[in-house]
């Protein structure tokens, strides 16, 4: 990657970076403490879907905010809203005000996501966006690791300890966005399919996308309840959960670059027996800490290979000019099932014990099983179009990301050789599924449009250099 791009990328993600270390350990830290205080499953399954509700809403909503005020100041109001809902839980200890706290800081925090994945779709086109997504995912999964090792540390200095340190992380997150010579981005409308449009045209994708939701998220919101209960103290805990998380970062490209070669319905089926076994051995087999470890381990990846490779059997079906509105549909079909996840899971923990969380992830394997076997007996998967990107971003207006140059040449070349017509019947809307997008649709400059030219205008703010100015110093800096 050149010099020039990373300095582009440079601020959006070291924000990200130490916003990802304090939100990578919350909802551990959340699920923990109301488990101390005697709280039952149930509600601790609540207060872990408030953030989840949160996400799906600020993943519809908050692009409003964003092209009225623009990238630093939106990026400056989301986080120092993360940091005070974080330290009003540390002072506040009502489950059902740490209810409402998690639903405002969700919203807030895919706020940031919303900021950050816009400023990296505008520092470069649709030749790299492989690579900008791919250092988008280790900050982000390499934060998560960071969080959960530091679970310990902060709980052990007692009391608030632990939401001070968060909240002061979400704050430092502000420095570079602030600091660091900046452009004003565009960002562009999001308009997802609808749900009843996703169906028929991936019904397979829209599964798989769903069930990513309802595992990962009870892999975040109740895993963390299960190792505490099973006797593991909390820095072993934070262990633990670092280490699901290196599963998924480590795992997940090598089974994506799989699923390139092989059916991915296949791929999809052969996944959610290998979770549902991996479930079952943690039930009955005798497994001392380490083989759990290496069994939650095996589970992280797994489990965070759903959605990506689901993501990616849509894309072999699409039309070109869908992909990116198919790919904001299915984020906020996985974010319904994060939201649904904890208050359908922390019931069967209430009747089976602890051990109900690794039945739910059983039963919905085998579920997810059924379902893909049926799919692929209804119809085939075709050959995969474009090689897999690993992971997902976090709101709709970046789910632009994932839709690499590379894939959109070969859903073109897909629509050539099978007669895609049929995908989608008649539906009432009046905009097409293929093709370009609408006039009103293209892109929407945070600052009004000149009179005599087309094109959008960049203002030139205080401390905000215009995109042209700034590559012509970088260029002009480059040696040689």
């Amino acid at each position: 990657m050149s010099r020039q791009l990373l300095a582009l990328a440079l601020a959006p993600l070291l924000g990200l970076f130490i916003l990802g270390i304090g939100n990578g350990f919350l909802a551990t830290v959340i699920t923990l403490r109301l488990d101390a205080a005697g709280e039952s499953a149930a509600v601790i399954g609540w207060v872990s879907a408030a953030y989840f509700i949160g996400l799906a809403f600020g993943a519809m909503l908050n692009d409003r905010m964003l092209l009225r005020i623009g990238h630093i100041r939106s990026y400056g109001s989301f986080a120092s809203l993360v940091a005070v809902t974080v330290i009003l839980q540390g002072l506040v200890e009502s489950p059902w005000a740490w209810f409402f706290l998690r639903l405002i800081g969700g919203w807030a925090t895919v706020g940031v996501y919303l900021v950050i994945e816009s400023w990296l779709l505008a520092s470069g086109d649709a030749r790299v966006r492989g690579r900008l997504l791919a250092l988008y995912m280790i900050s982000l999964y390499a934060a998560g690791v960071l969080g959960q090792l530091l679970l310990g540390v902060t709980e052990a200095m007692g009391g608030a300890s632990s939401f001070m340190v968060i909240g002061m992380l979400a704050s430092l997150s502000v420095l570079p966005m602030a600091m660091i010579p900046q452009f004003t981005p565009m960002i562009e409308k999001a308009e997802p399919l609808s749900p009843l449009r996703l169906v028929m045209l991936t019904p397979t994708g829209v599964m798989g996308s769903f069930g990513s939701g309802l595992i990962v998220a009870g892999v975040y919101a109740l895993l963390p309840l299960y190792l505490q209960r099973a006797g593991f103290s909390v820095d072993r805990v934070g262990q633990m959960m670092a280490v699901v998380i290196l599963g998924a970062m480590v795992l997940q490209y090598p089974v994506g670059r799989w699923s390139d070669r092989h059916d991915r319905q296949l791929v999809l089926i052969l996944i959610s027996v290998f979770c549902t076994l991996i479930s079952a051995a943690v039930l009955w087999l005798p497994l001392n800490s380490w083989g759990l470890a290496g069994l939650l381990f095996l589970l992280g990846g797994g489990v965070f290979s759903f959605y990506p490779v689901a993501l990616g059997h849509a894309a072999d079906r699409a039309p070109a000019g869908a992909l990116v509105r198919m790919s904001q549909g299915l984020l906020l079909i996985n974010a319904i099932g994060s939201a649904l996840s904890p208050p359908l899971i922390s019931p069967v923990l209430g009747k089976l014990g602890d051990a109900g969380l690794f039945w739910s992830f059983g039963a919905l394997g085998i579920g997810l099983v059924l379902f893909f076997a049926w799919r692929r007996s209804v119809r085939p998967a075709p050959m995969p179009v474009a090689p897999f990107h690993a992971g997902t971003p976090m709101t709709a207006s970046g789910a632009e990301l994932v839709i690499t140059e590379d894939l959109v040449k070969g859903a073109t070349e897909h629509e050539y050789k099978e007669d895609l017509t049929d995908l989608v019947p008649d539906v009432e809307v009046a905009e097409p599924l293929v093709g370009p997008p609408l006039p009103d649709e293209t892109c929407v400059a945070h600052y009004p449009e000149s009179d005599d030219s087309e094109e959008p205008v960049q203002h030139a703010l205080p401390g905000i250099e215009p995109v042209e100015a700034y590559l012509a110093v970088s260029e002009a800096l480059e040696p040689g």
